[in-house]
């Protein structure tokens, strides 16, 4: 790990009460500041897009500078599709237990389905409890608003302003740039002749100047920077594809600089912790280079090019700056970390995969509890006559830690790569006699086996029929 890295701010900023009640962050001070925090998460775009990671196609200057002045992790994975993603972040559990194990477009497709807050918490619920005021803007496509228009306050979010996904037999919905359909409280209308970033940074900025006193956890799903390929506000004569997602890329950037310039200007920088990160890797169609080699997008698999994601914490004087750390980390840990920052309680029986990174963040620990991290997720959920279920009764997984990786297919340990001598996952060394990786495959061997059997399923009760679901094919019918 490198950690080169002064903690004079930090320990002032501890000193002066960020007593964070919770095991490792309890002081003496009888204030308790609690941390603001906003995470940040990018729509399909890997590290290979980002100047700070090795991108050689692409220059970030904004996340660069939160990178140069925080913590850069380089181990961290999400899951490698969209909703496995979303679910993970927010229930702070695997796809294997919340059932999420595919995509499934809610708004596109319903069928009932639907991420139902009866059987889920969310980080948002568990910060409420200890005090935090909640706000969510971008993509959340896991409800559908017309069916379920308050949604989002009963998954915790006090406010919100969202595209609404594609609605299907509903055109407008299916623009998400420019002309976006958005849903807030006030219900979902066409923003014409806006671009929808510059609308959600706008609704967190007045989010921020409303609510600065008391702390707040704010979520940034971004719809930056999934296709279709468009323009932007700062490059509107880009032609190309390739051009146009560089023009996405760098509108991104300029998101988290005004994001970051209204923080300062609140005069809150130094007690807001925002993280920046992806919810899976580009478009498979898209190519980029990133430390000397050719980086195919890898939305939807399970290679690192799928799964591993950019992953930047920044907290003036409560992140230690200029760190590039090799802590595992993945997606099941947030909820944890933000409970742990934010001194909220887990509620009772609430099965948790993560582990909290807090004390990695805050610079009190050079690496996290963390022995090994996992993805898994893609393709589409299957509708039966039961309601929609993962594609097949245990989904390809890939278990790895800082050096081997190993891949499950078809329910079996098929695979091992050596990450450090192989990084591109060409050379399957299962058959190796190496000590080290024989080592690492018995270890790796074993967490897979500490897996269920069987993946579950999405936990919910059907909203109503509606004429837009998605219906069985016959031949679903009939099994």
């Amino acid at each position: 790990m490198k950690h080169s890295f002064s903690r004079r701010g930090f320990l002032k900023t501890v000193s002066a009460g960020l007593g964070l009640s919770v095991a490792g962050f309890a002081t003496n001070a009888p204030a308790k500041v609690k941390p603001n925090i906003m995470f940040i998460m990018v729509d399909d775009l890997g590290p290979e897009w980002i100047s700070c990671c090795g991108a050689e196609d692409i220059e970030t200057p904004n996340i660069d500078k939160m990178a140069k002045g925080g913590m850069r992790f380089t181990n961290a994975y999400s899951m490698p599709k969209c909703t496995p993603t979303r679910a993970t972040v927010l229930t702070g559990q695997y796809p294997f237990r919340h059932g999420w194990v595919n995509h499934w477009d809610v708004p596109r497709w319903g069928a009932g389905c639907h991420f139902d807050w009866k059987h889920y918490t969310t980080f948002a619920r568990v910060l409420k409890t200890a005090g935090y005021v909640t706000a969510a803007a971008g993509k959340w496509q896991i409800n559908d608003f017309r069916v379920q228009p308050d949604a989002m306050l009963m998954h915790g979010f006090d406010d919100y302003c969202m595209w609404t996904g594609f609605e299907s037999q509903n055109k407008p919905s299916g623009l998400r740039y420019w002309d976006p359909y958005i849903h807030t409280k006030d219900g979902s209308k066409t923003y014409k002749g806006k671009f929808s970033a510059d609308v959600f940074v706008d609704f967190f900025v007045d989010f921020m100047k409303r609510n600065k006193n008391e702390p707040m956890m704010m979520y940034f799903p971004m719809v930056l920077t999934h296709g279709p390929l468009v323009t932007t506000p700062l490059e509107p004569n880009a032609e190309s594809g390739l051009d146009k997602h560089k023009a996405m890329v760098r509108y991104t950037d300029h998101v988290v600089g005004k994001l970051l310039a209204a923080m300062d200007e609140l005069q809150i920088r130094e007690k807001t912790i925002v993280i920046f990160t992806t919810d899976n890797g580009s478009g498979g169609k898209i190519v980029g280079h990133m430390n000397g080699r050719e980086i195919h997008g890898g939305k939807g698999n399970i290679t690192e090019t799928g799964a591993r994601a950019p992953f930047i914490a920044n907290c003036p004087g409560l992140v230690p700056s200029g760190v590039v750390t090799d802590a595992l980390t993945d997606f099941t840990d947030m909820l944890p970390t933000f409970a742990e920052l934010g001194g909220a309680q887990l509620p009772d029986g609430m099965e948790i995969d993560g582990k909290s990174i807090a004390s990695v963040l805050t610079g009190k620990e050079q690496d996290s509890e963390r022995e090994w991290i996992m993805a898994m997720g893609g393709g589409v959920g299957r509708l039966t006559p039961d309601g929609v279920v993962p594609a097949v009764d245990y989904a390809d997984r890939v278990v790895r830690d800082k050096r081997f990786k190993v891949w499950v297919e078809n329910g079996a340990v098929s695979r091992l790569y050596d990450l450090q001598k192989d990084p591109a996952e060409t050379k399957n060394i299962i058959d190796s006699t190496d000590p080290d990786a024989v080592a690492a495959l018995e270890k790796l061997t074993a967490v897979v086996e500490s897996f269920p059997e069987k993946d579950g399923v999405p936990q919910y009760d059907p909203t109503p029929p509606q004429p837009w679901d998605k219906t069985l094919k016959p031949s679903n019918k009939a099994k």
